[in-house]
C-alpha cells in the first residue's frame, strides 16, 4: 500500500503549449501499471488543446460547468458527478464553460510510454466563446 498524502505535491500551471487559457493540474499520480491521471481545474474559458489517449482517457467532473467535445461531434455540457470516456485514439478537448470553472480528475493510461498526443490549439470560434 502506498498513500500519497494531500499536499505532498505541489500545484503545476497547465503549460500554454496543450492549454488556453488558466489551468491548474494538482496531485498528478501513476500507477505501477500505467494508470495516470491528476485533478484539473480550469478558470472560466480555459481548456485543453485538441489531443488523444492510445488507451481512451476516463474524467470525472467534480465542481462547476464545462465543456467538451470529441471530433465531429456536437459540443456537449458536462457537470459535477458526469463521467466522460473518450475512445482508444479518440481525438478531443475538454474545458470550463465561459463565465464558469470547471474542475475533473483525469485518468488515463500509457501505452509504449505514451499517454497522450497533444495536437493544436482550440479556436475561440470552436469553443464557442
Amino acid at each position: 500500500m502506498e498513500i500519497k498524502r494531500s499536499g505532498s505535491h505541489p500545484s503545476g500551471k497547465g503549460p500554454t503549449e496543450y492549454f488556453t487559457g488558466n489551468v491548474r493540474v494538482d496531485a498528478p499520480f501513476a500507477g505501477s501499471g500505467g494508470l495516470s491521471g491528476a485533478t484539473v481545474t480550469f478558470e472560466p474559458g480555459a481548456r485543453t488543446a485538441w489531443h488523444t489517449h492510445p488507451l481512451g482517457q476516463t474524467l470525472i467532473v467534480l465542481s462547476g460547468c464545462g465543456r467538451t467535445q470529441r471530433e465531429g461531434g456536437p459540443m456537449e455540457d458536462i457537470r459535477p458527478g458526469d463521467i466522460v470516456w473518450f475512445a482508444p485514439g479518440e481525438r478531443h478537448w475538454h474545458g470550463a464553460a465561459p463565465t464558469t470553472a470547471m474542475s475533473h480528475i483525469a485518468i488515463a493510461e500509457k501505452q509504449d510510454g505514451q499517454v497522450v498526443t497533444w495536437l493544436e490549439q482550440v479556436a475561440d470560434e470552436q469553443y464557442g466563446a
